[in-house]
């Protein structure tokens, strides 16, 4: 298993990039090679990206997700995956994104494209775009204000006082 830590710092409040992470249909306007993102519910998301010039699909179980700090997730189909993105808030309008990523390279090609570093230039990439992504918005696409721990999923109202799309 591969690990990967990359971290961007953006220029918007916490809630605000909180918010846009949690869009996981809108990933692929960011991250490259991502085809598509489908949430199945409110921990299950479908994946469908270009993989080592191979298109893989599987679905991934979000099993923390801490509004503002943290939201971790695990492969429950397709190859083995897991991580983390953690965000800290470092002022009032700037907050660190810090995301963890652990693999099972798949085959020769993505065991040749880890070792050369291409995920984690991915990765970097992925970051800068959601940098620029986030900071051209005056507002984040939506956000999901539950929490999750484990099979415990905690709907609640948004920040603004109305309910939150499920």
């Amino acid at each position: 298993m591969k690990t990967i830590e990359k971290a961007i710092e953006v220029t918007q409040p916490v809630n605000v990039v909180y918010n846009q992470w949690t869009q996981f249909e809108d990933f692929p306007k960011f991250m490259e090679g991502v085809k598509s993102v489908v949430q199945l519910n409110d921990k299950t998301l479908h994946w469908k990206a270009q993989v080592g010039g191979r298109t893989e699909e599987w679905d991934a179980e979000i099993f923390e997700q801490i509004p503002d700090q943290r939201i971790a997730w695990r492969s429950v189909t397709g190859a083995k995956n897991s991580g983390m993105v953690n965000f800290h808030p470092l002022a009032d309008n700037r907050t660190r994104i810090t995301v963890n990523l652990n693999y099972d390279p798949q085959g020769a090609v993505e065991q040749l494209g880890g070792a050369l570093g291409v995920v984690q230039s991915r990765i970097a990439g992925d970051l800068k775009r959601f940098k620029d992504f986030i900071e051209s918005r005056v507002e984040p696409t939506g956000g999901w204000r539950g929490e999750i721990h484990g099979r415990s999923v905690e709907v609640r109202r948004s920040d603004r006082g109305g309910p939150l799309a499920e």
